[in-house]
């Protein structure tokens, strides 16, 4: 467990707070709790999820889904399409390979 937004925000907080040290110490240790647990980051990305899989899904499912979703949004299939279509691809096929690295690797660790 991460503990050092805790002593950073106390440490703040009181120092910001010289007229009410106690009062600063609580704020700060509730806004380095919040930093400590990311409460101010977004939403995990599920990997499988971009795959359109769960996490119960066999390797050759993992594999069958990489390959079908990356032949359909692969640059080179829309090479002469309009240049938006084309960003739009390389895009999805970014998070596609992203996501199929990360599931690859989570898998390696088990």
């Amino acid at each position: 467990m991460r503990w050092y937004g805790k002593l950073l925000g106390a440490f703040a907080g009181a120092a910001l707070l010289r007229s009410n040290p106690l009062l600063g110490l609580l704020i700060g240790l509730l806004i380095g709790h919040a930093l400590d647990r990311d409460w101010f980051r977004g939403p995990k990305e599920d990997p499988y999820a971009a795959l359109g899989l769960t996490e119960e899904a066999s390797d050759s499912e993992v594999d069958l889904a990489y390959r079908r979703l990356i032949a359909q949004y692969h640059p080179d299939r829309v090479a002469g399409a309009a240049t938006e279509i084309q960003r739009q691809a390389e895009t999805r096929a970014r998070e596609i390979n992203t996501a199929y690295d990360r599931i690859k690797t989570l898998r390696k660790r088990r």
